[in-house]
Parts: C-alpha cells; sequence; structure tokens
C-alpha cells in the first residue's frame, strides 16, 4: 500500500498520490473527494497483476464513499477523478496468430486535480460563423442523439464566441447532460499565465458555460478524441483540457492541430450482438476526467471505440497516457450511463459500472488493449459477456461475470496487444 498525506491549505487544493508503479502491473486509478479545508488522506492499494489499482479515500481518519464525493461535484468542488495513465515497454511486434503467448508490459500511474470556490458566470451571446466543411458523425443512444458537423474542418483560431455553437460547428458532440451548455467541462484558471503552472483551477457546475479565463473541454464523434490542451498543468499534477476562452473568444491550447478531433487509424470497433445497446464511456481527459463522453453500440450494430497514439497524445508529467472506458449493462442509455450517478442502475452504471477497457498505441504501432473490473468502485457484474477478436496476441475475454486469458481465469483482467492497421473487434454478446 502506498499512502500519501495532502494539506489543503491557503491555496484550499485538492491533490492526489503521485505517481507509481510496482513491476509491470496495469493500474487503475479511482477517484475521491473531501472538503478543501481538511487535511486529506489517499490510500491506493496497487496490484501487480494485470488489473486495476484498488483505491480508498479518508477524509483524516474517516472513509470518504463515492456518494461523499459526488455530493462534493454537486457543491462546485473540482473533485480528484483519475485516468490510466500507462508507459509502454513496448514487446517485440506481435504475431498476427492469437494464440502466440507474449508479455504485455503496460504502467498506469496516478495523478491529481484541484478544487475551489466557483464564482457566477459570464455568458456570451454571440453567433458563430456557418463552418468550412459539411463533414459530420454523430451519436446516440436512448432519447439522446447528437450530430457533428464540419468535423474536418480546421478551427479560425480566436475568431469564435465562446459558446457550444464555435465547438458544434468545427466538429464538437453536445453532452447535455453534464448540465454545461454542450460542454463536457469547464475550468476555470483566473491566474493561468503561459508557461507556469496553473495555481488556482475551479469546475463549473451545472448551469454555467464556457467563460472568460477558461478551458472548456467537448465530446468528439464516437472514434475520435478532441486534440486541444494546454501544456501547463496544476501545481500538483492537474490535468486541464480543452479550447481556452480569452477575451470573450475561444483559441486554440495546441495550435499544431487545426481541426478540434481526429481519429487513430488503429482504432477499434464495438460490435453488439445483443438484444439492447449499449453505452461505453470514456473520461474526459485530460480534463475533469469524469466517465462522460458517450459510445453507443446499438442492439445488433457497432460503434467506433478511440484509440491514440500516446506519442501524440496528452503527456502528464513527462509519461505517456492513453484512454479509459467503462462498459455499462445493456439497456442504459448514454444520458444516463456516460456520468458519475446513473438513476436507472444506480449501483452498475456510471463510476459503478462493472468493467474497465484500456487502450493506447505506443510509438512502435502496437496497441495495448485490457478489460479489466471496476474495482474497488463496483462489485457488480456485467449482465453481458465481452470478447476481443482480430490478430490479436492474446484471447482476452469476460463470460459469466469471470476474466480468461487465452482460457485461463484471470481474476484482475488481461491485456492484449495487436499491430497498426490489425482488424480488432471487442464483441459484447
Amino acid at each position: 500500500m502506498k499512502t500519501t498525506i495532502l494539506n489543503l491549505a491557503l491555496a484550499a487544493t485538492l491533490a492526489s498520490a503521485q505517481p507509481h508503479n510496482h513491476g509491470h502491473g496495469r493500474f487503475h486509478q479511482k477517484r475521491g473527494g473531501a472538503s478543501p479545508v481538511e487535511n486529506v488522506k489517499r490510500a491506493d492499494i496497487v496490484t501487480t497483476v494485470v488489473a486495476a489499482t484498488e483505491t480508498a479515500y479518508v477524509m483524516g481518519d474517516k472513509a470518504v464513499t463515492p456518494e461523499e464525493a459526488k455530493a462534493g461535484i454537486d457543491k462546485g468542488l473540482f473533485i480528484v477523478v483519475g485516468e490510466s495513465t500507462p508507459t509502454f515497454t513496448p514487446p517485440p511486434p506481435p504475431s498476427p496468430t492469437p494464440t502466440t503467448e507474449r508479455k504485455i508490459a503496460a504502467q498506469f500511474f496516478q495523478k491529481p486535480q484541484a478544487t475551489t470556490s466557483t464564482p457566477e458566470p459570464t455568458p456570451t451571446s454571440a453567433t458563430p460563423p456557418p463552418a468550412k466543411s459539411s463533414s459530420s458523425s454523430s451519436i446516440s443512444g436512448g432519447s439522446f442523439s447528437g450530430q457533428a458537423t464540419g468535423l474536418h474542418a480546421d478551427f479560425p483560431d480566436g475568431e469564435l464566441p465562446c459558446e457550444w455553437e464555435s465547438v458544434a460547428n468545427y466538429g464538437g458532440v453536445a453532452v447535455p447532460w453534464a448540465g454545461i451548455k454542450g460542454f463536457t467541462a469547464v475550468q476555470k484558471v483566473p491566474t493561468f499565465q503561459f508557461g507556469m503552472k496553473i495555481a488556482n483551477i475551479i469546475t463549473a457546475i451545472k448551469g454555467e458555460g464556457c467563460e472568460n479565463d477558461s478551458f472548456c473541454s467537448y465530446a468528439c464523434p464516437a472514434g475520435y478524441v478532441k486534440t486541444q490542451w494546454p501544456t501547463e498543468q496544476g501545481l500538483t499534477g492537474q490535468s486541464v483540457g480543452g479550447l481556452h476562452c480569452l477575451n470573450g473568444k475561444l483559441h486554440l491550447t495546441r495550435p499544431e492541430k487545426k481541426t478540434l478531433c481526429e481519429e487513430n487509424t488503429s482504432s477499434i470497433t464495438i460490435k453488439n450482438t445483443l438484444s439492447e445497446g449499449v453505452a461505453t464511456c470514456r473520461t474526459d481527459y485530460p480534463g475533469t476526467e469524469n466517465m462522460i463522453i458517450p459510445a453507443w453500440a446499438g442492439a445488433g450494430s457497432t460503434a467506433m471505440l478511440a484509440n491514440v497514439k500516446s506519442s501524440d497524445y496528452y503527456v502528464w508529467q513527462g509519461s505517456a497516457t492513453t484512454l479509459q472506458y467503462y462498459v455499462n449493462p445493456k439497456g442504459v442509455p448514454v444520458e444516463d450511463a456516460c456520468r458519475w450517478n446513473s438513476t436507472m442502475a444506480p449501483l452498475s452504471a456510471g463510476n459503478w459500472a462493472p468493467t474497465n477497457l484500456g487502450i493506447g498505441e505506443n510509438s512502435e504501432g502496437i496497441t495495448y488493449l485490457s478489460i479489466f473490473p471496476n474495482w474497488p468502485t463496483s462489485t457488480a457484474l456485467l449482465d453481458f459477456n465481452i470478447k476481443i477478436t482480430g490478430d490479436v496476441t492474446d484471447k482476452c475475454t469476460l463470460e459469466d461475470g469471470k476474466y480468461y486469458k487465452n482460457g485461463v481465469e484471470s481474476p484482475k483482467g488481461c491485456t492484449t496487444a495487436y499491430k497498426q492497421g490489425a482488424d480488432v473487434v471487442v464483441e459484447y454478446y
């Protein structure tokens, strides 16, 4: 067990354990929160078997439940949240035959977030110009349907107002259940300076929107990821993501990336052979890291699961990062699954989803793909099975609530790998 005790004194900054790893285990960070005026102790129980970091949260000597952490969000606090953050020790290029036995080394680390009180928003009302491209994509699930237009158009840096329509016209897909006027999150940084660590980060609450001196994060269609985030991080390593709202206009934070969304050629397909749809929800990272980015595979249909090349993705304190997904029970729509608390399935969806997927491509074109239980947050069992098929190094499956690698039960989950361009499917059945 590794425990870090942090003092939240003058800056009222909420932080967490620093990066750590034990061997070549797959580490998964959970989340927790506490009052910003008290000392916080966060305990991380790290396993060395491929799977998850088991994390508990306490405030002083008192245990903090996930419900109490959520209550902190509802009060406008910027809760410590987490993302799988691996660095890779690549194996030899994988064989196209899935029966070849190989050891996949992926190390997952921790990172922190911060909080203070939230000021009143400053709304804007200007109307953005039309997009430069008619390319579009959409996602849907339950009563939600989101349409992305101008997906491949260059974003006009510093020209459009800090409103959701400006992002929607260039590939963004609104996430209305977040309550942030279409954005997935807004992080207010009143003291932000380029080249300096961020001393003060405030998360917007429901009803607010993108305003001056904020970073405004957004969702892209399934199979795509956002391209925009600053290199600057918080004093204790907090990640910040999205476009920068300055003087009422939206500015690119990675100007070398001209579009707001991009896809990876090694993204994979979800194939859903069930009689009901399934929501697979990605964390909004870098940013608040809530599991809010939706990918919906309807009954008998498919959906794309985004992948990233770690060498061209977010770097957290020198470590490469990947993507993490929460797999929800069948039939729970995205607006109820891709959030912290689900009203339909409060003990088995959202933050309590039974199963996680992790994916990322290293510099040698090898993608690591993992299935693992969402421990210790959830003890629920997924109400369907999962198998990874295609040109992968190992057979990874979840069947009747148990995880298997090459047919051998692996309680902590399993990791497989594949070459760039391989045809890989994650089947829900």
